[in-house]
């Protein structure tokens, strides 16, 4: 069953934990249906975290971040690959949760080359898409958490939250 936009317009860490176990539907080009179990999430929340891209303001870039949660925000890094998050909370609290990891898929930038995740998908609607959304497992797995990786230029207090969130294997 498909999660519908009252659960993203929670806070950040708590839809990154909530993430944990359930599906990403994709629907590609050719009409292949997969899903993928989420594994490895990371929580941004808000202007007044420095590693948040919304700590610079709202930009072209950030908009969609300033709308109510339930909506993709894509951007590109190394000018190769595009960064899947999902922006949580209410409108004008700019957060958002990076997919970080799938089940056999580590890393940001493979889980969006994996899901072929492109600049078109920026703004997309998880309610009504008919190419992403995220379907409930019903599963409640273990997990751990740990620093957010590869922000360093966000200071010491920033780098060091424990806002990254992975399943543990029992």
């Amino acid at each position: 069953m498909r999660i519908d936009s009252e659960f993203f317009q929670n806070e950040a860490l708590f839809v990154a934990q909530g993430l944990l176990g359930k599906k990403i539907v994709r629907v590609y080009d050719s009409g292949k249906i997969e899903k993928y179990t989420i594994t490895e999430t990371e929580a941004y929340v808000g202007e007044e975290d420095l590693a948040c891209h919304a700590s610079k303001g709202r930009t072209k870039r950030t908009e969609i971040m300033y709308h109510e949660g339930g909506k993709v925000y894509v951007y590109l890094i190394y000018g190769i690959y595009w960064m899947l998050n999902f922006v949580t909370g209410k409108e004008n609290n700019p957060q958002a949760v990076l997919i970080r990891g799938v089940e056999k898929c580590s890393g940001p930038g493979r889980v969006g080359k994996l899901l072929q995740i492109s600049g078109d998908f920026y703004g997309e609607d998880l309610s009504y898409s008919s190419k992403i959304w995220i379907e409930d497992s019903h599963v409640k797995p273990n997990f751990i958490t740990t620093e957010r990786i590869g922000i360093d230029y966000a200071g010491e207090i920033w780098k060091n939250k424990l806002w990254r969130f992975l399943i543990t294997r029992n």
